[in-house]
This record gives structure tokens, C-alpha cells and sequence, in this order.
């Protein structure tokens, strides 16, 4: 049978689907910046404000593991444009929103048609290029993943100071519009998936499944959002809403392996390399979130950095990704995927580790800058190679179950990782706090040394003996603070560091494939 091709250029069906991935991914860290903008606008709390975030994530990690059963019952092309389009129309929505209510219930339904695009775009694209070029096809694409995050807090900061938080939702219209134009134009779906949409015409809808593993996902969720604020399990509802997102998770599964047409293919685990890469993705979805997180909230939280400056110093990894994500596209259908995916893990632990040996209250721009650089120089050459490997045994019509797992997974350990992270912070840094006050004892002479120098300078600035006094004591717990919290990001870092190099006999669980025989995802 004569290999399907697509009639317009690759290249240019490749940035097509790009398009709408970083207007997406843009998005989602411009609203980020924007939420005390609009929380003073619509009249709501901080802590109100912040399920602006949390609804979204949440229909978007609904979405995701049904992307796959939509895009064969509907057609990938077709869902794909809807998506956009759904996107599109809700970002008006959210733009013109009168009250929170609104913005969130708009929000949930932005969700839903950004949660479907990422999958649909790596399969699409797995489909359009030939094995020899997907590397470098899903370099580009995760290129421009990369760069959005990195430009969307200064984007979403120039905007709302300008003009107003409205419209970090207004300008996704244009880029919709040409998203779908361009799609409609350029994509078109491979005859081997209309065969298999007409194999699902006659499918009955898996209305048990879809409510399942909405009701497991969206309580997981809330409760990896809500968790640490909730005090985790001292909070009822908190325990309820886990007991209900493992039940019914549980469920799904033996749901979903003995159901005739299931919306999601868990057989798929029975493959040794997809089980083996979607592991991979999880882990390090919960590395590269959570290291995305707490590194500008060292910076802006303890050193003092603006949060331009903090993303700024963020900046230098996404650079280092834009360079070597072609570099790995190259290599990756050179040379074993699994030595690049051991070197890479090796690097990623090494640079970890280092961070930890200059993680200080003393850290400059240019030092955390070049850390940050260091721990994104490994990275494609792990998301790439794992992504391939993934397919490898996959016959192609599950291109998008494995597409939709994929975005899935790492979404899901990106969520657990924050969660982790923000938990490991406050607890660590209570131990190191109660550590060091135990050996600040008035009545030692470093410690009275430390708080006479300072009741000496409050008292040159016009403070009372008695007020000095008081503010040095103040000065003095400050400064155990901050290094408790400095500490307790030492201890955060030096765990990725050792999970991370823990990955690295794994690989060898992976089966090399023959070259050119697998089509991989992307990142």
C-alpha cells in the first residue's frame, strides 16, 4: 500500500498547529500575572480570584484523556477546529465577563477547547511527517511551547498595565481566526482515520466512562489546588473529594479495560515502552512544573526580585530549550533515544544539585540566570526521545490515545508536583524555623552580640530603647525565617535531584524500536 502523504507542505501544516498551541499555553501565563488586576476589578479576593486558574485547569485535565475517543468519533480535523473555536468564542466571553461567576463559568468552557488541542496537534503531526523528520518536526513544535510561558508574564504585565486584563482574552480572536483558517485550508485527516471513524459511527457513547473519570479528575484537581490552603486531610471535604477521585479512578479503569469501545485504550499500559514513557512524562512533569513554580517564587518571596526581573531570570531556560530543541530533533533518529534519555536525566540531576550549592539568601541575578540555563539544557533530550519511544509497538490508529495520555500525564504530575512542592516548602521550612529559634538563646554572646548591633542602629534612626529593642528581636526572627525558607528550598531541590537520577536505570526498560518504524508524539 502506497504511504499516505499530505498534499500541502509539512512545514506548513507544522506551524498551523503550532499556532494554536501557543496562543493556548500564552494564555494560560498571562492570566497568571493579570489575577490581582482582576480580582480588584470584579470585586473578589485574592483567594477568589485564583479559580480563574483553577477552573480552567481543571476542564482542561478533564478533556485531555477523552481527546482521543472525540477526535476518532468526530474526526481529528473537525475536533480540532472546534476546539479553536470553542477557545476562541470563550475568550471573548471571559474578555466581556461583568462578574467572577462569569469569568470562571467561561473559563471551565475555555478549558475545555484548550484541553483538546495539544493532543489533536501531535497526532496530527505524527501522521504528516515521515519517521526521519518527526525530530525535528516535534522540535519546532515543543519550541514554541517552550516560548510561550517564557514571553506570557511579560506580555500579560505590559498588557494589563496599558490597556486592561480584558484583553490578555481579546487578542486570542485574531489568532483563532487564522488558526482556523489556516486548518481549514492546510490539515486534512489520513484515509486510514476515515476508516476508523466509520468503524465508530456505529459505537455507542461510553456515558458511564465520560462521567467517571470527569468526577476522578475534577476532584483531584480541586483538591491538588485547594489542598495545602485546606491544611490537606484536617479539612473533611478535602478527604471526601480524595476518597471520591480514587474510587472512582479505580472504577474507571477496570471500567474502561473491559468496555468494547472505551473512550480511553488503557491496554495501551500492557506496552512496556508507552507504560515506561508515560512514567517518564509523569515524573518529569512534576519536575518541570515545580521547578518552574518555586524558582521566581524564591526570587520575588525571599531575595526581593519584581516579578519582571524573577521572569526574567526564567527567561535563560527557555532559551537554552529554543536551542536544543533542534539539536535533540537531530539526534533523536541518529542515536539510541535511551542514551540521550540517560544523558539527559544525568544532566537534569547535576544541574539540580548544583542549584542547591549556590540556593542562597545571598544568590545574584546572573547566578540564578545561569542555573536556571543549566537545568534547561537537558531537558529536550529527554522529552523528545521518550515521546518517540513511546510509539514504538502503537499501531497507528492509536496515535491519538497516545497523544491524549501523554498531555494527560504530564498535566496530571505537573499538578501532583506543585502540590508536593508547595507542601515540602511549608514543612520543611517549619522544621528549620523551630531548628534555628532553638539555638537563637538570649544570653549567648552571638545572639546578644547580633540583637545589640541592631537595637543600635534602630536606635541612631530615632527608635526609643525600649522600641529598639523590640524591633532588633523582630530583625533577628526575620532573618531565622528567611533562612528557614532558603533551607527548605535546599532540601525541595536536593529531592528532584535524587528522584531524578533515580530514573535513569529505567530507560533500559524501553525497547530501542527499528529506525524509522514508530511515530512519536511530542512534547
Amino acid at each position: 500500500m502506497t504511504e499516505w502523504k499530505p498534499k500541502h507542505n509539512q512545514w506548513a501544516i507544522a506551524l498551523t498547529v503550532t499556532l494554536a498551541t501557543f496562543m493556548e499555553v500564552l494564555d494560560t501565563s498571562i492570566a497568571n500575572v493579570a489575577l490581582p488586576h482582576i480580582a480588584g476589578s470584579l470585586g473578589a479576593t485574592p483567594d477568589e480570584s485564583t479559580w480563574v486558574l483553577t477552573s480552567y485547569l481543571v476542564s482542561n485535565a478533564v478533556i485531555l484523556p477523552i481527546s482521543a475517543w472525540l477526535a476518532t468519533v468526530l474526526g481529528r480535523k473537525r475536533f480540532y477546529m472546534s476546539c479553536v473555536a470553542i477557545f476562541g468564542l470563550s475568550s471573548v466571553l471571559c474578555g466581556a465577563a461583568p462578574t467572577l461567576g462569569m469569568l470562571i463559568l467561561f473559563r471551565i468552557l475555555q478549558g475545555v477547547g484548550g484541553g483538546g488541542l495539544a493532543p489533536s496537534e501531535q497526532a496530527i503531526l505524527a501522521d504528516t511527517f515521515t519517521p526521519a523528520q518527526r525530530g525535528m518536526a516535534f522540535a519546532v513544535y515543543g519550541m514554541a511551547v517552550v516560548v510561550a510561558p517564557a514571553i506570557g508574564p511579560t506580555i500579560g504585565g505590559w498588557i494589563t498595565d496599558n490597556f486592561s486584563w480584558r484583553w490578555i482574552f481579546y487578542i486570542n480572536v485574531p489568532v483563532a481566526i487564522a488558526s482556523l483558517f489556516l486548518t481549514h485550508r492546510l490539515v486534512e485527516d489520513p484515509p486510514y482515520l476515515t476508516e476508523v471513524r466509520k468503524k465508530a459511527s456505529g459505537i455507542k457513547v461510553d456515558y458511564i466512562g465520560l462521567a467517571l473519570i470527569t468526577v476522578a479528575v475534577g476532584c483531584l484537581q480541586v483538591v491538588l489546588d485547594k489542598g495545602q490552603e485546606a491544611d490537606w486531610f484536617s479539612a473533611w471535604w478535602i478527604t471526601t473529594f480524595v476518597v471520591v477521585a480514587i474510587t472512582s479512578l479505580t472504577v474507571w479503569i477496570f471500567w474502561e479495560a473491559r468496555h468494547p469501545f472505551p473512550i480511553v485504550n488503557v491496554k495501551l499500559f500492557k506496552k512496556r515502552n508507552f507504560a515506561v514513557a508515560m512514567f517518564f512524562t509523569f515524573m518529569l512533569g512534576m519536575v518541570l512544573f515545580g521547578t518552574t513554580v518555586i524558582i521566581p517564587q524564591f526570587l520575588e518571596v525571599l531575595l526581593g526580585y519584581p516579578a519582571v526581573k524573577a521572569g526574567e531570570a526564567l527567561a535563560g531556560g527557555g532559551l537554552a530549550m529554543l536551542v536544543m530543541m533542534p539539536v535533540s530533533g537531530m539526534l533523536v533518529s541518529r542515536m539510541d533515544p535511551r542514551l540521550m534519555m540517560a544523558c539527559g536525566f544525568a544532566g537534569t540531576a547535576s544541574s539540580l544539585y548544583f542549584m542547591t550549592t549556590h540556593w542562597t539568601l545571598g544568590l545574584d541575578f546572573h547566578t540564578a540566570f545561569m542555573m536556571r540555563t543549566l537545568q534547561a539544557v537537558s531537558l529536550p533530550f529527554i522529552f523528545l526521545p521518550s515521546n518517540t519511544l513511546a510509539y514504538v509497538g502503537v499501531a497507528r490508529e492509536q496515535n491519538n490515545q497516545v497523544s491524549g495520555m501523554n498531555a494527560f500525564v504530564r498535566n496530571i504530575g505537573g499538578s501532583i508536583g506543585i502540590a508536593m512542592i508547595t507542601t515540602l516548602l511549608t514543612r520543611q521550612g517549619q522544621k528549620h524555623t523551630s531548628y534555628l529559634a532553638s539555638h537563637a538563646i538570649p544570653g549567648s554572646a552571638a545572639f546578644d552580640q547580633m540583637v545589640n548591633g541592631f537595637s543600635s542602629t534602630y536606635r541612631h534612626g530615632g527608635s526609643g530603647p525600649g522600641l529598639a529593642t523590640q524591633q532588633a528581636y523582630a530583625r533577628v526572627y526575620q532573618m531565622i525565617e528567611g533562612q528557614a525558607s532558603a533551607m527548605a528550598y535546599v532540601d525541595v531541590l536536593s529531592y528532584m535531584s535524587i528522584l531524578v537520577a533515580m530514573l535513569i536505570p529505567f530507560v533500559l526498560l524501553m525497547r530501542r524500536g527499528k529506525p524509522g518504524g514508530a511515530a512519536p508524539a511530542a512534547h
